[in-house]
């Protein structure tokens, strides 16, 4: 069944008025806006966006962590039949300079004062950009930029035109039709300017529902949106799939409450990166270290019987009676608990995806009763390909391909995707859209994998990056570089890694350490440390890192066709790779031919073996300000295995 964003809202207004539809925490305290609310706080934005001179067509940026008035505003320009484009919040003001003239970008709608004065910054370079509005007034009381104003006078005159307008927005809901543009979301742009992706309503509305549906969604879900609305991810979860199911989104206060937030609200529905769970695990371990010998004995008791049965019973499976009745003990004291602080006291479902998630932390959260799965998907496919189905969760694989979706494999091994969700196109870019989308209809997805005997969609590489080792003994060898990283990553020391190897003869990476879980285990063996710079050139934390480099050798070697994979040498990097220094996209996506250019002097210096070398870089620090950062890093060799053979 067809429909648009608008008239989902509408529906649920009429239907259910005083049910919950947003709540923001303001001070410290809950505030809930119900649908009735919502649909009348939509009208007059629309309203007064239509004075404003909005018409069908028209882009409209959206910028700003996840608020009750911009998600309105983003259904309001959709009623007119125009295009919300959301942007990263976090990003530099030179960033928005591209797709705001790529859209033609003549409104935005921000936050506050910070994304006011990074629009104010690029005015000249977009000189389109004639409206601002801004969610909260704090700070720009003084402000007289033309046309600058806040949403508040925004409403006022919606209001206004909405007297002598009767009937207006309801006609403009009905001339919306399914086929129409709904969003445009840009690529992370991890090999040059950023694209815009262009979703229909029944793109987007086919893939939240289809979700849904897969997962037994119902309006009773809690959701917490934390993440940025700029990001897919985030906006099919709390956007798309909030009006397809009705159910409640909850935005946090700031980014700092997210924790805490987390836990008032205890989510039925929840999703987050791996970065997210690792961040949580870690947060857990760390308390646990400091933590008396007899709650630790207890902790370590309860977690080695719930790492061996508890994700049995996830599976459904049945176990011994007696280790039943220890689990449920076990529950009652350390899993129950422990769900309690993380947050996750209520979820029925949780998902992770962006990046492969380690098999340790993936069991961790399984064991203790936390429904947690993996999914398959991207910004061009609208999230939904392949989902985990309860039961059969594998840290290896993104699950199978829901109701509606095609997977087949190219000669190569490339993953190729049909699907109701698929792009219209990349706006003002039909080169790049023929690039992706084949003349019969599938989405070339990049990424290259494999479906395994129970029709489960794995993951190796993207399909680019997959190379091979040229000279040396594993001449010829297949090269999975990302494949590398994330068994790196899946060590909660190691927070980034960038590995190298194509067209070498051998593989060498650089290590980005996770300040918070090296420092608390520097600190628990009195090792003092002033930064990030002085303890990752400590010796003992090399040799921390050498073990989890040595490790992934070990497992590599298990597999003859990644064997040739395995870590020759390393180095920990004297900065954590940043967005703001251009070394990642904002969804913290590497950019490894960038890091290869700006740091080829410490990949010189891995592969012509020297033992140390000398680097100076260009920083940009979090108050705005730039500066320099120096050091001499040791470069270290590790031992690598022989591929162990399999049987054929």
């Amino acid at each position: 069944m067809s429909s648009t964003f608008a008239r989902l809202l509408l529906e649920h207004a009429a239907q259910r008025p005083e049910a919950p539809a947003l709540r923001e925490k303001v001070y410290g305290i809950w505030q809930t806006t119900t649908w009735s609310a919502l649909a009348v706080l939509v009208r007059e934005l629309a309203h007064g966006l239509a004075q404003a001179g909005v018409s069908r067509g028209d882009h409209i940026i959206v910028v700003g962590d996840n608020r009750p008035r911009l998600y309105a505003t983003m259904l309001a320009s959709q009623a007119l039949g125009a295009v919300p484009v959301p942007l990263y919040q976090d990003a530099a003001s030179p960033e928005y300079v591209f797709p705001i003239n790529n859209g033609d970008v003549a409104y935005a709608v921000v936050e506050d004062q910070e994304q006011v004065d990074k629009l104010l910054e690029i005015r000249e370079q977009c000189p389109q950009l004639a409206r601002i509005w801004f969610d909260d007034p704090r700070g720009l009381r003084k402000y007289s930029e033309p046309g600058l104003q806040s949403l508040d006078d925004l409403i006022t005159t919606g209001r206004e035109h909405q007297k002598s307008h009767a009937g207006f927005f309801d006609a403009e809901v009905q001339r919306g039709q399914a086929e129409d543009d709904a969003a445009m979301f840009f690529t992370s742009g991890t090999t040059g300017n950023p694209k815009g992706v262009v979703h229909t309503h029944a793109s987007l509305i086919d893939r939240a529902r289809a979700g849904a549906k897969f997962d037994h969604l119902t309006a009773s879900e809690e959701v917490l949106a934390y993440l940025p609305p700029a990001w897919i991810g985030q906006n099919c979860f709390s956007y798309a799939q909030w009006l397809a199911c009705g159910y409640v989104v909850n935005c946090p206060e700031s980014t700092a409450t997210v924790t805490i937030d987390l836990k008032e609200i205890g989510p039925t529905y929840y999703f987050a990166p791996p970065r997210i769970f690792e961040g949580l695990l870690t947060t857990v371990m760390i308390r646990m270290e400091d933590a008396g010998s007899i709650k630790k004995g207890l902790f370590d008791h309860f977690m080695t019987l719930a790492r061996r049965v508890g994700p049995t019973l996830m599976d459904g499976k049945s176990i011994g009676l007696l280790d039943r009745l220890h689990y449920a003990i076990g529950d009652l004291c350390i899993y129950g608990p422990l769900r309690n602080t993380l947050g996750f006291s209520r979820v029925r479902v949780a998902y992770t995806a962006g990046e492969a998630i380690g098999p340790d932390l993936f069991t961790f959260y399984r064991s203790i009763g936390i429904n947690l799965k993996q999914l398959y998907g991207s910004t061009e496919t609208a999230v939904f390909v392949c989902l985990q189905p309860d039961h059969e969760a594998k840290a290896d694989t993104v699950g199978v391909p829901i109701e509606g979706v095609e997977i087949k494999l190219t000669d190569s091994g490339e993953i190729l995707v049909k699907s109701p969700g698929l792009l219209k196109g990349y706006y003002k870019n039909p080169a790049a859209t023929a690039e992706v989308l084949t003349d019969d209809g599938w989405y070339r997805t990049g990424d290259a994998g494999f479906l395994d005997a129970g029709g489960h969609l794995k993951i190796i590489d993207r399909a680019k990056d997959v190379g091979r080792l040229a000279g040396g003994a594993n001449d010829g060898a297949m090269f999975a570089p990302k494949y590398v990283e994330n068994k790196l990553k899946f060590f909660p020391f190691i927070k980034e890694a960038v590995a190298f190897g194509d067209q070498r003869e051998k593989a060498c990476c650089f290590v980005n350490i996770d300040v918070e879980a090296v420092g608390n285990w520097a600190e628990r063996r009195n090792l003092p440390y002033a930064g990030y710079t002085d303890l990752a050139g400590k010796a003992e934390v090399i040799a921390l890192i050498r073990d989890c480099v040595d490790k992934v050798n070990a497992d590599l070697a298990q597999d003859d066709k990644l064997a040739g994979s395995q870590i020759h040498r390393f180095l920990v990097l004297h900065k954590e790779l940043d967005a703001d220094d251009g070394e990642m996209t904002r969804t913290r996506k590497v950019k490894r031919g960038y890091i290869n250019d700006k740091y080829k002097v410490l990949v010189d210096a891995l592969y012509e073996g020297k033992s140390e070398q000398f680097i100076e870089t260009a920083v940009k620090f979090e108050d705005g300000r730039s500066g320099s950062v120096s050091a001499t890093l040791k470069i270290i060799d590790v031992p690598t295995y022989p591929a162990v053979r399999r049987a054929a």
